[in-house]
């Protein structure tokens, strides 16, 4: 592979227009809501709180600029909960598992809306995602959220394709069949949160940059208070923690989370190999591996291929290599000429990376510390853009004291697994990952893994961790 540009924030925050700057907190303030993290789940949590509270009486915390971590670096797939129809169901039953799932896709169309009323341009597109079975051991990946759907009496929102039906949409010679989820999107993520801080501060929501929170306590007569690295103090009512990755290292959610990488190529400009491959739709598209390939096109008309198959952080220590790492970028290179060997001799303009915070249970994880006014969205695992809205829309809920939950906040019991604490997670987590990276390879080459390895691979099963989809 030639020299490519390899950076920590990537191409869509290097194409996103320059953010004007936002002042870094000088003074000790006080609010109603003060929000730590300036990503997609705490910027959108401000929006919906314009709905209830005076934009002034919100405070958001961010420790350097709203959108450049993982909410303005990661693939673009604005997804709904469709494939995590079969476990929803399981945990909350069929009709409150509908009702959320039809609420994800209630966050992707205002998604839309919102880029559409404040003229966020940020290539937004619903053309749908495909899972594509890449290997035999992938075929039936997503199907049981096809029959999910299907005995929920709603068949056309999760849909069956033949192998000839995923080819007529993307002719890469190593897909088989696949599922069809038609209600999702892409975007440019470092647009469309780069716009909504534009809105945020527009609308007066008080937003400080450049200012990492400390410590977060409860407040001596009630509420919270937030401490600043300045030795800045902001006192509210209620906090929301919407920090991503970063909750590993928050006592109190430790071991709700683990953190691995995710990165991403972007070529030059393909029209030809578009053409050739009739990917001319505009779908997203992910296989069928647990550590998943994901990957989707751009209006003019590049190739985005991103790879889940990152290392494991130690605790919420990322050191550098989750946002680059050289030699997980030489995999993914690999990886995309297997998929599309039609790149061969093409240009990969820019790789990067990003953390992502891995949930036990693959599902988002929304709720309230029993000690102290404080709520929390976290555990995305990769799926981030269109959940993050809708966990948002329940964080804001709480803070306001409207709700004390909803079928997000059902979705983490007592009873589900914890990640070890370090040294454990680490070594254990990069063993599983390393046992499944090799699992995947001889299944791709038509080979079969040996049952030790396949033990290996599938030990977190064991503990009840959740891999993959």
């Amino acid at each position: 592979m030639h020299e490519i540009r390899h950076s920590a924030h990537g191409y869509w925050l290097e194409e996103a227009p320059a953010p004007e700057p936002l002042p870094r907190l000088t003074e000790d303030l006080a609010a109603e809501v003060v929000i730590i993290g300036g990503g997609y789940t705490g910027m959108w949590t401000a929006w919906h709180l314009l709905d209830r509270l005076a934009p002034s009486s919100i405070v958001l915390l961010e420790a350097s600029i709203c959108g450049h971590g993982p909410s303005g670096r990661n693939g673009g797939f604005c997804e709904t909960l469709w494939l995590n129809l079969p476990s929803l169901r399981e945990r909350l039953g069929d009709e409150r598992a509908l009702r959320l799932v039809l609420r994800s896709v209630e966050s992707v169309e205002a998604i839309g809306a919102f880029c559409e009323e404040h003229g966020v341009d940020a290539w937004y597109r619903r053309r749908g995602t495909i899972t594509a079975s890449a290997a035999p051991a992938q075929d039936d990946a997503g199907r049981d959220a096809v029959a999910a759907a299907a005995a929920l009496g709603v068949p056309e929102r999760v849909v069956a394709l033949s192998p000839e039906e995923v080819r007529r949409r993307c002719a890469s010679p190593v897909f088989r069949g696949g599922v069809y989820v038609p209600d999702e999107a892409t975007v440019q993520p470092a647009r469309l949160a780069l716009g909504l801080r534009r809105v945020l501060a527009e609308r007066g929501v008080r937003i400080f940059e450049h200012t990492r929170a400390r410590r977060l306590a409860p407040a001596a007569g009630g509420g919270v208070a937030v401490t600043t690295a300045d030795g800045r103090t902001v006192r509210a009512g209620r906090a929301v923690l919407a920090i991503n990755a970063a909750a590993r290292g928050f006592r109190p959610l430790r071991g709700r989370l683990a953190v691995t990488s995710s990165h991403v190529l972007i070529t030059e400009p393909v029209p030809d190999v578009l053409e050739q491959l009739g990917w001319t739709g505009g779908e997203n598209i992910t296989d069928g591996r647990t550590f998943v390939h994901y990957f989707r096109t751009t209006p003019d008309k590049r190739i985005a291929f991103g790879w889940g198959g990152g290392r494991i952080a130690w605790g919420a220590r990322l050191g550098g290599r989750t946002e680059v790492d050289p030699d997980v970028v030489r995999a993914t290179h690999r990886h995309l000429l297997r998929v599309f060997p039609q790149l061969e001799g093409r240009r990969i303009e820019h790789a990067w990376g990003g953390p992502i915070d891995v949930s036990p249970s693959h599902l988002p994880q929304v709720g309230t510390l029993p000690e102290a006014p404080v709520h929390y969205a976290f555990g995305f695992t990769g799926n981030g853009v269109g959940p993050s809205h809708l966990a948002a829309r329940t964080l804001a809920a709480l803070a306001t004291g409207e709700t004390a939950g909803d079928e997000l906040t059902a979705l983490h019991g007592d009873r589900d697994a914890k990640v070890p604490p370090e040294p454990l997670a680490w070594a254990g987590g990069s063993l599983v990952r390393l046992a499944n990276l090799r699992k995947e390879e001889l299944e791709e080459q038509g080979r079969v893994p040996s049952p030790g390895l396949r033990a290996i691979a599938g030990a977190p099963r064991m503990l009840g961790i959740h891999l993959g989809r």
